[in-house]
């Protein structure tokens, strides 16, 4: 750390970790921090860096590094030069030690203030007047997209060419040339879909901060969690599974199949028993109407390729369909209490437009609040279309290729290849294809599995390693808003990080972002990663680094939620306001203070989470 209090180290004065020395070669050039003296450092030190919690939580496989290298790329060109949003330019992204760094790039020159201004509401206005227009054909090129990826095959190479090559004149190797190419579509193919992804995202926010400002202008003292709550009760793709695996529960319950799911027996079983029923068969007809695609579900937040998949470990789901079935036997009640979260989202509208009495500021603030819930259901399915689905099919592919390295020795297990860079794939894939066509084995075969076991060490040594919060010198004051709304990274935060307080011994009392109304006692169910979610039990409070949208599941279970990170518009704080359910986002250092099964109260209303027993 630096000898210097008000600011987090460079990334140069961070160390290596032992034993993960050489963890640079892992990613590509321009991702790693300089750390030679030099213009590029120098740019990079006059920057304030956050670790990107909210994503990539975990030191991140090399392979798995194609998402926020895309990232830096596609968030940051609808940013600067598409959309040009009027104060910030782009978001770049670097590795640290294995670990992810965002920053922003600030416009702070009036006049390009101005201009960026004119360009972003003719553009972003264009947007917002035919938003439900181009939402649908974005649906559709995207399901477009996702069906490319799906239709790529990759096959072995054979000992010799298939004569149709030669008496249909192809000119070259159908074989190698296709399984060279069939890489490059699928990086091609799932690039083209992270540009998409942020089509609407930027804007998407941009339409919610429009209303957030007016709001604060019209009505200074309003506190940020009812301009959030103003805009909840919207639908959402990504309830979709949840809903379908309730609808299941009740399917199960009215055919009479409670008592084969009770048994608890696991996917396998619990089909094989259902198919000698005539009911059992009718049951899994519709399951297979619910798999595609909603069943294409993570367990985390879609980054990771280690994330299990609904689809390739079908007892994920059935786990939460049997715990329905249990609570629908027991007389409860499955369904989040929309009529309520509705009822309170119309009442608080209804109180602060009372207060405007102006007709222009009326109109301004029905137009405001119109369009931030147009956009807002995009803010969250777009997680679903692309982050989750998509690369589920993505992840899928690329094991689908690695197998093919396996059986050419360059690579020992299938999953092997994630501990390679996508760039480096592509150069793999290339020494496969030149090596066979000259008859020999492919160089990778004696260079890979020794790099590969050295790589594995490295990530290793790095997951038990600490990494700064942030780096270099933090602004006065943080005003990007989608910093704060999305990532939660606040004036305060940033404060407390700097002086650790929230780990000092003793500590009963945490605060936070107010991100949900209400207040809830129970004890803590500390969930430090997405494997674990199936832990958590009912009455429970959630207590996590943050949350994803594969989560939702548990939000039926539990009274509350509570993370260390994350925003208004995180995903912990959409969820929980949508089940009505009392949340605290953005509290920091909560998976460490709190501890399993301690008592805890989360107070909503005021941010505040408190230690009540053990």
């Amino acid at each position: 750390m630096s000898p210097d209090v008000n600011r987090f180290p460079h990334a140069f004065e961070v160390e290596t970790p032992r034993g993960a020395e050489g963890w640079e070669s892992m990613y590509p050039y321009w991702f790693v921090f300089t750390r030679e003296p030099g213009s590029r450092r120098d740019w990079e030190s006059k920057l304030f860096w956050f670790k990107d919690n909210t994503h990539i939580p975990q030191p991140i496989y090399p392979f798995d590094a194609i998402h926020p290298i895309l990232w830096e790329w596609t968030f940051s060109e609808f940013s600067t030069r598409i959309f040009t949003l009027p104060t910030v330019r782009g978001y770049p992204f670097r590795v640290l030690n294995g670990y992810v760094y965002v920053s922003n790039l600030p416009v702070e020159d009036p006049k390009e203030i101005e201009r960026r201004t004119e360009l972003f509401k003719r553009r972003a206005g264009y947007y917002y007047q035919n938003w439900n227009r181009i939402y649908e054909g974005w649906k559709s090129k995207v399901f477009e997209l996702t069906k490319e990826l799906e239709k790529i095959e990759f096959h072995d190479l054979p000992e010799i060419e298939d004569e149709s090559v030669v008496f249909q004149q192809l000119g070259y190797s159908k074989s190698s040339y296709e399984l060279y190419e069939g890489w490059h579509r699928l990086f091609l193919t799932y690039t083209k879909l992270w540009h998409m992804h942020f089509e609407m995202l930027n804007i998407g926010y941009g339409a919610y901060l429009l209303f957030y400002l007016f709001c604060k202008e019209k009505f200074p003292e309003i506190p940020d969690k009812h301009i959030a709550r103003m805009v909840s009760g919207i639908e959402s793709v990504l309830f979709r599974p949840e809903r379908e695996c309730r609808r299941l529960a009740r399917l199960a319950v009215e055919l009479g199949l409670s008592d084969i799911f009770l048994k608890r027996m696991g996917y396998e079983k619990t089909v094989e028993e259902l198919r000698k029923s005539e009911r059992g068969r009718n049951w899994l007809d519709e399951l297979e109407k619910a798999k595609y695609p909603w069943f294409y579900f993570t367990t985390g937040v879609g980054f990771y390729h280690t994330e299990p998949r609904w689809i390739d470990n079908m007892d994920i789901p059935f786990k939460f369909i049997t715990d329905y079935i249990e609570r629908l036997l027991r007389g409860e009640n499955i369904d989040p209490s929309t009529e309520r979260i509705i009822k309170d989202r119309d009442e608080i509208t209804e109180r602060y437009k009372s207060l405007l009495k102006s007709p222009d500021d009326i109109k301004a603030f029905e137009e405001n609040l119109q369009l931030a819930r147009t956009v807002f259901p995009y803010l969250e399915d777009h997680n679903f279309y692309i982050d989750i689905f998509s690369s589920t099919i993505m992840y899928r592919k690329v094991r689908e290729l690695s197998k093919i390295l396996v059986k050419n020795g360059i690579l020992k297990e299938v999953d092997d290849i994630f501990y390679m860079n996508p760039f480096e794939i592509g150069e793999v894939v290339y020494d496969l294809c030149a090596n066979w066509a000259v008859g020999d084995k492919p160089m990778g075969s004696y260079y890979w599995p020794r790099e590969i076991e050295r790589r594995k060490k490295i990530l290793e040594v790095l997951r038990r390693h600490s990494p700064p919060p942030a780096l270099g010198k933090p602004p006065e004051a943080i005003t990007d808003p989608i910093l704060i709304m999305l990532w939660g990274i606040t004036t305060e935060r940033v404060k407390e990080w700097l002086s650790a307080a929230a780990i000092a011994s003793g500590v009963k009392r945490l605060t936070g972002i107010a991100a949900s109304p209400g207040i809830a006692e129970g004890a803590a169910r500390v969930i430090s990663s997405p494997e674990e979610i199936l832990k958590v039990k009912d009455g429970e409070i959630l207590v996590a680094p943050t949350t994803a949208p594969s989560w939702n599941v548990v939000f039926g279970k539990i009274k509350a939620a509570v993370t260390d990170i994350g925003g208004l518009m995180s995903h912990a704080a959409i969820v929980a306001r949508e089940y009505g359910l009392p949340a605290v986002v953005g509290v920091g250092y909560a998976t460490q203070v709190i501890k399993d099964g301690m008592k805890i109260r989360v107070n909503g209303d005021e941010g505040v989470v408190e230690i009540l027993e053990g």
